[in-house]
């Protein structure tokens, strides 16, 4: 799996994040998107058809949150990294983001390409389950 390129889901419900996100993955050497959604019941329903090995996760949607969504994935497939996004500046993370099954939280304005190389390399890269938390 190693020369696999990581495929990303990208979930946000504000498009112009969304068209971000995408290009920084795609950007990125090793990384594709391979699908987006816009609510967190809609990311659980692409977890269960595209099963992506990365999942870049918005906290604030209406209905289902990208908490109580990457809860559900978590349980539902343990080996999908789901990292969460936000503006949130990391003391201030909602308390259940700590329990959420997430393996780590990246701040929307530090989103970049290093960050999410960095990030993977420390949460799934040789497409285990995440080893550490890192919220």
């Amino acid at each position: 799996m190693a020369d696999e390129a990581v495929s990303v889901l990208v979930v946000d419900d504000q498009v112009p994040f969304r068209m971000a996100a995408k290009t920084v993955v795609r950007v990125t050497p090793g990384f594709e998107v391979i699908g987006e959604a816009e609510s967190g019941e809609d990311a659980v329903a692409q977890v269960d058809a595209l099963q992506p090995r990365l999942v870049l996760m918005d906290i604030n949607m209406p209905g289902i949150n990208g908490i109580e969504a990457s809860r559900r994935i978590h349980e539902a497939h343990p080996d999908v990294c789901v990292v969460l996004l936000s503006t949130y500046p990391r003391d201030d993370l909602p308390a259940d983001a700590l329990t959420s099954g997430a393996a780590a939280y990246i701040n929307k304005d530090e989103f970049g390409p290093q960050i999410l190389r960095n990030t993977w390399d420390g949460t799934g890269a040789d497409g285990e389950a995440p080893r550490s938390a890192q919220i």
